[in-house]
């Protein structure tokens, strides 16, 4: 019996890989036709290199399926396809504004007429890679849970470091990279996932004295005072990040996961309202006092203030209002790939305000279409919390859901003007080297404890052996045969 499901479940995964191998070529598809119908607008012309670019882009692809049915046969089908179009969609946006930018800014001579597509693509190896490697080498992801602590030490350093090397004036103030040697990146962009395994380790060891009721005000049950030193740390450091790195995404991000994950782990509403209130009122203080922040909470309020001959000068760009303009242009269809003018931007068209392209050239349908890919790919994550049976699993596979969703919302919250604007990148679409890898870095996290999952749901476990029976005593009578066996 147990040879048959065996049996069985090893179909149900081949079958599982095979969807996946079809879902990937449909996304390589889509992307180069994306790709070609962008150039045809900008040049008439077919795109040079077209057949390398495909081979590079599918052979990748194919490295990755072939490296998921070998060491993870049982992860989800959906998780590597959706990562791959991502990807691959954003190389196309980049290629796109590469275009309209060289031929705006060549006259100005100014770095933006630079493309960046090149250097994505070459970061689009080396993140895919690094994730495959995870996949390859990492067993099982209870292996992460041995290094917590390890893990969370890096990242504070890593959190703190950005606020030590000095800021550009292309950065408007935000303290969020590091610079040697020429090169730079942004560790708030990894430091969200080793802080969401350390949250994990953390909570599965913690969540029975959190989840201790305390006195009840206004019909809610606090949690104990005592045990609320852990969310009043992980406050104090979100703060700290928001008033001298001036980053107000990484902070929201950073408080946001873990009280979501507080919750999942201790099923206590009270935490997630006490997390509100202490979210909101920081957020509110900070954004009082430091002018940075002030005057993103201010471009937010009074976006088209920029265009008055006296206004806040706190105010100094007028991306918010030129965003806005931008998606209103797309209405529900767009002008079309290639078509529209999301040059006039500025500075941010290729990184958090790569999304206004998307709702200029394609409209709202392309921004739900994109929107809903996101969504997918965060219900797949969380669809595998739910199928894993150890805590540890459970609480990492969520809090990189979660992770992977408030930076969506963050970013197309702060460009479609529903929240401040926070300066970081969209996912796998806008240019960065950092965000790209630390992304493809939960992809593959997410592969992992999507296999494990599966394989407990497809393959059971072996029988385990038969118990012996008791040697009987020197004054013990045999037992009686039952009638059975009589």
């Amino acid at each position: 019996m147990h040879s048959t499901a065996r049996g069985e479940g090893r179909r149900l995964a081949t079958r599982h890989r095979n969807i996946e191998l079809g879902l990937l070529a449909l996304a390589v598809v889509v992307c180069l036709a994306g790709h070609i119908d962008a150039y045809l607008a900008l040049t008439g012309k077919m795109p040079p290199g077209l057949l390398v670019h495909a081979l590079a882009l599918g052979g990748l692809a194919g490295v990755a399926h072939l490296a998921v049915r070998r060491f993870a046969p049982y992860a989800d089908p959906l998780i590597l396809p959706l990562g791959v179009f991502l990807t691959g969609f954003g190389l196309m946006l980049l290629d796109r504004l590469d275009k309209s930018y060289a031929a705006v800014h060549s006259a100005k001579g100014d770095y933006q007429k630079l493309p960046a597509a090149p250097s994505q693509l070459m970061w689009v190896f080396i993140a895919v890679l690094a994730a495959l490697a995870l996949v390859v080498l990492v067993k099982h992801h209870r292996f992460f849970q041995r290094y917590v602590y390890l893990l969370m030490a890096g990242a504070l350093i890593l959190l703190a470091a950005p606020a030590f090397f000095p800021g550009r004036p292309e950065d408007f103030g935000a303290k969020r990279w590091i610079r040697l040697f020429g090169l730079s990146f942004e560790p708030d962009e990894f430091v969200k996932v080793a802080i969401t395994i350390f949250f994990a380790g953390y909570l599965m060891a913690s969540r029975d004295a959190l989840a201790l009721a305390g006195r009840k005000v206004w019909g809610m049950t606090l949690p104990r005072g005592r045990h609320a030193g852990p969310v009043l740390a992980i406050w104090v450091v979100s703060l700290l990040v928001l008033v001298f790195e001036r980053d107000l995404g990484t902070s929201l991000i950073f408080f946001g996961v873990f009280i979501v994950m507080l919750y999942v782990a201790t099923e206590r509403t009270s935490w997630v309202v006490l997390g509100l209130l202490m979210a909101v009122g920081g957020a509110a203080v900070v954004g009082t006092v430091e002018p940075h922040v002030h005057g993103r909470v201010e471009a937010w309020l009074h976006p088209l203030d920029i265009y008055k001959e006296h206004h806040d000068p706190a105010i100094i760009s007028d991306q918010p209002a030129e965003a806005l303009f931008s998606l209103g242009t797309g209405h529900l269809t767009g002008t079309g790939l290639g078509s529209g003018r999301p040059w006039l931007i500025g500075f941010a068209g290729r990184s958090d305000f790569v999304f206004t392209t998307i709702g200029e050239e394609l409209g709202l349908a392309g921004v739900t279409a994109v929107l809903l890919v996101y969504l997918l790919l965060v219900q797949r994550g969380l669809r595998t919390a739910i199928g894993l049976t150890d805590p540890f699993g459970k609480l990492l596979a969520t809090g990189l859901a979660t992770a992977l969703a408030l930076q969506v919302f963050v970013v197309v919250g702060g460009v479609s003007g529903l929240v401040p604007l926070t300066g970081k990148a969209l996912p796998f679409l806008a240019a960065g080297g950092s965000s790209l890898l630390a992304n493809w870095l939960i992809v593959s996290l997410l592969i992992k404890l999507s296999d494990s999952a599966g394989r407990t749901a497809l393959e059971p476990a072996l029988p385990g052996p038969e118990p012996l029976p008791a040697q009987a005593g020197p004054g013990d009578r045999p037992a009686a045969p039952s009638p059975s066996t009589a």
